[in-house]
C-alpha cells in the first residue's frame, strides 16, 4: 500500500479537495487503484447538521454516510462509489477512543493522545485501503498546518513514514503564493512559513503546489524549492483556470505525475486523461448554450448546491452544451411580476433539496410558474415536494395544502413525516439516508429518461414523503406518479419516488438526490435529460419568436 498526505498553508479554502482529486484522476490514469480519504479536524461527527451557508452541501455515500463535499469531488474525479469510512472526524475519532476505554480495551493503561488516538487516525487510514483494494490511498488533511485542532492528525500520517516506509509515502503542501498587484511580485514568504510550520511538527514535504492566480516564473519555483529544502523539481503551481476538469490536466503537463512516480517507485506510464481533455474541449467550445434558472435559497453559496452544479454541467457535456445558472431568490418571489422578471429568458427551472420553512412559498410559486408557462422543471428531493404541494392547490382543489413540516395544522397534508421517522431521537444521521432503489412505471417520461430501465438505485436525504392517502386524489386529477420504492413493508409500493405531468414538455419531480451519483464520464440521466429538454424548450421559444 502507498500513500500520499496532502496538507494546506497559509490560509483555507485553497483548494486541496481539487488537487486531491486531480491528484487521484491523474493516478487513475494510469491505471492503478486509487482511493481518497478526507480528514475534518472539527469534533462534529459527520456534517449532516452543519449549515449549508457556512459549510457547503452535505455529500451523501451509497451507504448512508453526510460527509464533507470534497468527497464529492473524489468520487466525480476518481470515478468511484465512496463510503463512510472515507471521511473522519475529530469527533468519530475521540468518540472510538472513548468506547473503547470504557469497554476496557485500554484495560490499566492511561489513554494518551499519542499513542491512543494517533494509533486509531492511522488504522482509519490503513482501512480505507484494505476495505477499498487500493494500490494508492490519498489523505487530504482539512484544516491549515497550524491550527491546534489538526495537531493530532499531523502527528499520525508524520508516523506514517515509519509504519509504511518512506519508498511508500508522499507528503504533498499545498500553499498560497499571493500576488501584489501594486509591485507586481509573486511573494513566497507565506509558504516559506507555512513550510516552516510544518517541519515543526517533524513532516518535510517532498512535492509543493503553490496555489496562485497564474503561472509561476520558474525562478519564484526555484526560491521555494531552495528556502523550504525540497528538490527544484517537486515543486508545482495551481493556478486560476476557468473550468475545473482543468486542473487534473494543468498539473499532469507540468509533471507532477511523474513525480509522483518517481517517489513512489512507480513504473513510469502514460496516463490516459481523454475524458478531461474531451470535457474541456466541450466546456470552451460548445455547441450550444442554455440558461437555468436555480429557484433556491442558498444562492449566495453556491457550493451548498455543489454536487447540483456538476451535475448540471455533466448533463451539458453530453448533449454538447454549456449550461449557465441564473440564481433566483425564493425568499423574493412574492408577485406574479417578480415571477416573470426572475424567470425572463430562462430556458429551464430547477427547484433543489432543502429544508425548513423560509421560502418554501416561493418555490412552490416556482414550480407553479414551469407547469403553467410550460417551462422544463426538475424538482430534486424538496423540490420534487413542493410541485405536489402547487398541484394539490391549484390543480386537484385542495386549498392550504402543505407539508406538516412547514405547517403542522394544514388540513390537507400531502407531503408527511415518513412513519418510521416518528419515533427517531437527535438529527444527526438518522434521516433516509443512502441509496435506495426505485420501480419506473413503463411508458413514462421518468421510463424514458432511464432508458427503460425497471429499478435503479439513486441517493436519498429526506425525513418527508409524498402522503400514500392522497396519491388516489392526485392521480385522479392527473398527476403521475412514475416511480416508487418497491416491496415496501407494511405500505405496499405507497412511497413515491418521482412524479411527472404528462400534458407538460418535462415536468418532473424526484425524492431522491440523483446529482450525487453523476460523473462527467458517466452523467446523471435526470439532469441528460433535462438539459436537452432545455435545448428544446430554448428552439420553440426561437421559431416562436421567428429566429433562426
Amino acid at each position: 500500500m502507498r500513500y500520499i498526505f496532502v496538507t494546506g498553508g497559509v490560509v483555507s479554502s485553497l483548494g486541496k479537495g481539487i488537487v486531491t482529486s486531480s491528484l487521484g484522476a491523474i493516478l487513475r490514469g494510469r491505471g492503478y487503484r486509487v482511493t481518497a480519504l478526507k480528514i475534518d479536524p472539527y469534533v462534529n461527527i459527520d456534517a449532516g447538521t452543519m449549515r449549508p451557508y457556512e459549510h457547503g452541501e452535505v455529500f451523501v455515500t451509497a451507504d448512508g454516510a453526510e460527509t464533507d463535499l470534497d468527497i464529492g469531488h473524489y468520487e466525480r474525479f476518481l470515478d468511484r462509489d465512496l463510503a463512510r469510512i472515507n471521511n473522519v472526524t475529530t469527533g468519530q475519532v475521540y468518540l472510538s477512543v472513548i468506547q473503547k476505554e470504557r469497554r476496557g480495551d485500554y484495560l490499566s493503561q492511561t489513554v494518551q493522545v499519542i499513542p491512543h488516538v494517533t494509533d486509531e487516525i492511522k488504522e482509519r487510514i490503513r482501512r480505507v485501503g484494505r476495505e477499498q483494494n487500493a494500490e494508492i490511498v490519498i489523505v487530504e488533511v482539512g484544516g491549515t498546518v497550524g491550527d491546534i485542532e489538526s495537531l493530532p492528525f499531523l502527528e499520525a500520517i508524520r508516523q506514517m513514514r515509519f509504519d509504511a516506509g518512506p519508498e511508500n509515502t508522499l507528503y504533498l503542501h499545498l500553499t498560497l503564493v499571493p500576488y501584489l498587484r501594486t509591485s507586481e511580485e509573486f511573494k513566497t514568504k507565506p509558504t516559506q512559513h507555512s513550510v516552516a510550520t510544518l517541519r515543526s511538527v517533524g513532516i518535510q514535504p517532498d512535492i509543493i503546489v503553490l496555489r496562485s492566480e497564474k503561472d509561476l516564473p520558474e525562478e519564484v519555483k526555484r526560491k521555494v524549492a531552495l528556502f523550504t529544502n525540497v528538490e527544484a523539481g517537486s515543486v508545482f503551481t495551481s493556478y486560476d483556470v476557468r473550468f475545473l476538469y482543468e486542473v487534473p490536466l494543468v498539473l499532469e503537463e507540468q509533471g507532477l505525475g511523474k513525480r509522483v512516480e518517481a517517489g513512489l517507485g512507480l513504473e513510469p506510464v502514460i496516463p490516459n486523461l481523454g475524458v478531461w481533455r474531451e470535457a474541456v474541449e466541450v466546456l470552451k467550445n460548445p455547441e450550444r448554450r442554455v440558461r437555468v434558472a436555480i429557484a433556491g435559497k442558498y444562492v449566495k453559496m453556491p457550493d451548498a448546491y455543489l454536487s447540483l452544479l456538476e451535475a448540471l454541467r455533466h448533463g451539458g457535456l453530453k448533449n454538447r452544451a454549456a449550461v449557465e445558472i441564473a440564481w433566483v431568490d425564493v425568499e423574493k418571489l412574492k408577485a406574479e411580476d417578480d415571477l416573470a422578471e426572475a424567470f425572463a429568458g430562462v430556458d429551464a427551472i430547477l427547484v433543489p433539496g432543502g429544508f425548513g420553512v423560509r421560502g418554501i412559498e416561493g418555490k412552490i410559486k416556482a414550480a407553479r410558474y414551469a407547469r403553467e408557462k410550460g417551462i422544463p422543471y426538475l424538482g430534486i428531493c424538496l423540490g420534487m415536494q413542493v410541485a405536489v404541494i402547487e398541484f394539490a392547490r391549484h390543480v386537484a382543489g385542495l386549498e392550504r395544502a402543505n407539508s406538516t413540516e412547514f405547517d403542522p395544522y394544514t388540513p390537507h397534508p400531502v407531503i408527511d413525516l415518513m412513519p418510521e421517522q416518528l419515533e427517531v431521537e437527535g438529527l444527526g444521521g438518522t434521516m433516509r439516508l443512502g441509496d435506495w432503489p426505485m420501480r419506473i412505471r413503463p411508458g413514462t417520461l421518468l421510463a424514458r429518461v432511464y432508458g427503460g430501465q425497471e429499478l435503479v438505485f439513486e441517493r436519498h436525504r429526506h425525513r418527508y414523503e409524498v402522503n400514500p392517502d392522497y396519491v388516489p386524489r392526485l392521480e385522479e386529477a392527473g398527476l403521475v406518479i412514475s416511480g416508487v420504492t418497491p416491496g415496501r413493508e407494511g405500505r405496499g409500493e405507497g412511497l413515491v419516488e418521482a412524479i411527472e405531468l404528462p400534458d407538460h414538455p418535462f415536468f418532473l419531480g424526484v425524492q431522491s438526490h440523483p446529482e450525487f451519483k453523476s460523473r462527467p464520464m458517466r452523467p446523471s440521466p435526470p439532469f441528460v435529460a433535462f438539459v436537452e429538454a432545455a435545448l428544446a424548450y430554448q428552439d420553440r421559444r426561437r421559431l416562436l419568436a421567428g429566429g433562426d
